[in-house]
């Protein structure tokens, strides 16, 4: 069974109404970019952060997963799939997809503020300033700028075994996950599926499908069986 690797990004939920959240409700007109998804944001205001991410949980409520999630889940009868997303939503969860690596964290899951351990799932509630636990104050359980990346090791093992690598809906832009792409195989064959130019440092084996996430994803898929 073939090894597939889909490194996703914002694009692939934009057809759900997600996005990066601009243009929805104005979240992130109001709030700099500095102040909820940065650690320092957080230090200089965690009541601020902490509203933030709970409107965005809210949101994510009434979000479903679009067809090119759902596509990638059903690519598991026949390949050895693996998504590694940039995304903190959980619209791969909700599609079917089984085996995931959040690089940035999951909106869905909190962890006390003075450890990488403890994280649980709250689904789409809430937390509040002053919610405690092992004497620490409650944080969304994502990766802010100015923080490490602990699932970028996991996600170079799995790109590095891969026959094929999907790269859809992300600039290539946001590192480390934009580095990814180089510890494919030379022997994997590349697609990145963006209706716009991703830089790709004229790499030859990379083929790019100009369309949005869920036409892109569909032609993928396709020409890959006929390869196949």
């Amino acid at each position: 069974m073939k090894k597939i690797v889909v490194l996703s990004g914002s694009g692939i939920s934009a057809e759900s109404g997600l996005a990066t959240f601009r243009g929805n409700d104005g979240l992130w007109d109001n709030y700099p970019v500095e102040d909820v998804a940065s650690i320092e944001g957080w230090y200089r205001n965690p009541r601020l952060v902490i509203d933030f991410y709970n409107r965005l949980r809210a949101k994510l409520a009434d979000i479903k997963p679009n067809q090119a999630h759902l596509d990638i889940a059903a690519l598991e009868k026949d390949y050895d799939v693996v998504v590694v997303t940039q995304n903190v939503d959980d619209l791969h969860e909700r599609a079917g997809s089984s085996h995931i690596i959040h690089l940035h964290g999951e909106l869905t899951k909190v962890r006390p503020s003075n450890s990488a351990k403890g994280v649980r799932d709250i689904g789409y509630g809430e937390i509040h300033f002053g919610d405690r636990e092992n004497g620490a104050q409650l944080r969304p359980h994502i990766v802010w700028f100015g923080e490490s990346v602990p699932e970028f090791e996991p996600a170079v093992r799995e790109v590095s075994a891969a026959d094929i690598l999907l790269i859809v809906g992300t600039s290539m832009q946001v590192y480390p996950a934009a580095s990814l792409m180089y510890y494919a195989d030379p022997k994997c064959r590349i697609y990145v599926v963006d209706p716009a130019d991703v830089p790709t440092d004229g790499n030859n084996r990379v083929v790019h499908i100009k369309e949005k996430a869920t036409t892109g994803v569909a032609r993928f898929i396709s020409m890959i069986r006929e390869a196949d």
